[in-house]
């Protein structure tokens, strides 16, 4: 049994634990070593940019796919 393999649906409500968590420990991560970040703000912020970016593409990209235009749309 490959665990990497297994399919689950989860929900939108189900993800903002997950989320919680992750902000929490980002928050955690960020003030301890927030002397050591403070260097480097600027090229975090470029790679934030590009992959903010690059995920709303796919996002728009897979909507396209999911919904492709009706009759009604072209109206």
């Amino acid at each position: 049994m490959n665990f990497f393999k297994l399919k689950s649906t989860w929900t939108n409500a189900e993800f903002i634990p997950l989320k919680l968590c992750i902000a929490a420990a980002y928050l955690i991560i960020g003030t301890y070593f927030h002397a050591f970040f403070e260097h480097y703000y600027f090229l975090l912020g470029i790679i934030f940019g590009i992959t903010m970016i690059w995920c709303v593409a796919l996002w728009l990209r897979k909507m396209k796919q999911d919904n492709p235009p009706s009759d009604q749309d072209k109206l």
